[in-house]
């Protein structure tokens, strides 16, 4: 049975009650490490009112802080960073197989001084590869050719070189998967007339398909039909060019059990494909799905 060290997340959040909720499920999938001290955990677990499971196995993380629900600080952001640092270098060691991430709060990690907007960026800077972020469920994975960066900036990342790297990454970790590659312009730029982005894409595409030997990306695909329900029918996997254009579509068809997935790494790393949930942390309201789905990534990835 492989060991998946579980990354804690924000613990003003819900990623505690999730891991405690699914521990007898996740139990029977693998052996779960939970990169977390005995401490914080004994005082999720006195909020929630319920008992730690005999078999639920802590890896010490350091640090102690008051839990407070729903709340944005320093110290659960330091925390939910020290967590994953730890599954990381768990993984690293070989003491466990892979890495599973519960959700982490972006502006808790600015307000501890960690430089990294999430775990994708704190990855690729570890490892010194470039990480691709891909999102989805067994019906539809999404591709980020940008992440976490404003929209303004978006049209001057897409260049011919890097986009051609990106994807020749991709179908490394990816291999013989037909992809659709978006467009960024409405119409897919119309030869030009709503903007020339799709030029250097079309090129990327053209040459990477030449150096694999095969057609297996296709583009550039107008945005507004590329996930129709006919157009889905064609591909399962997509490229998109920015954060909301892939993630939107995704979470309106399949939010509750869509993961993420870090490739192009030397581990593997999974993670829940939500947020903190602030609005419903420690109300016994929480979804299990995507983190059981992300486990059984991790597993037979």
């Amino acid at each position: 049975m492989k060991k998946i060290a579980i990354s804690i997340g924000d613990l003003n959040g819900v990623g505690i009650e999730i891991a405690l909720k699914a521990h007898t499920e996740v139990s029977k999938l693998c052996e779960p490490i939970y990169c977390i001290s005995k401490h914080m955990l004994n005082q999720a677990a006195n909020i929630l009112d319920i008992e730690i499971p005999q078999d639920f196995k802590t890896s010490h993380v350091n640090g102690e802080f008051k839990i407070e629900i729903s709340k944005v600080n320093s110290s659960s952001g330091k925390y939910s960073y020290d967590s994953f640092v730890h599954a990381i270098k768990l993984c690293e060691d070989k003491k466990t197989n892979a890495v599973v991430t519960m959700p982490i709060h972006k502006e808790a990690w600015m307000m501890a001084d960690i430089k990294y907007k999430g775990h994708t960026d704190l990855l690729r800077d570890y490892f010194k590869e470039d990480a691709i972020m891909m999102l989805g469920c067994q019906k539809m994975f999404v591709a980020l050719y940008t992440e976490h960066i404003p929209l303004k900036d978006v049209a001057s990342y897409i260049k011919k070189e890097k986009l051609q790297k990106f994807l020749l990454d991709l179908n490394r970790s990816l291999p013989n998967k037909k992809m659709a590659v978006l467009g960024l312009n409405p119409h897919a730029g119309d030869n030009g007339v709503l903007g020339d982005e799709e030029i250097a894409i079309n090129k990327a595409i053209k040459n990477v398909n030449n150096i694999i030997g095969k057609e297996l990306f296709f583009g550039a695909v107008v945005p507004d039909i590329a996930f129709t329900p006919h157009f889905r029918k064609k591909f399962n996997y997509f490229v998109a060019m920015y954060h909301d254009q892939g993630l939107a579509p995704l979470k309106a068809l399949y939010f509750d059990e869509s993961i993420n997935i870090s490739l192009n790494l030397p581990i593997i790393r999974t993670s829940v494909d939500h947020g903190t949930a602030f609005d419903i942390a420690y109300k016994g309201k929480v979804n299990t799905l995507s983190y059981i789905n992300a486990i059984k990534s991790a597993i037979s990835f």
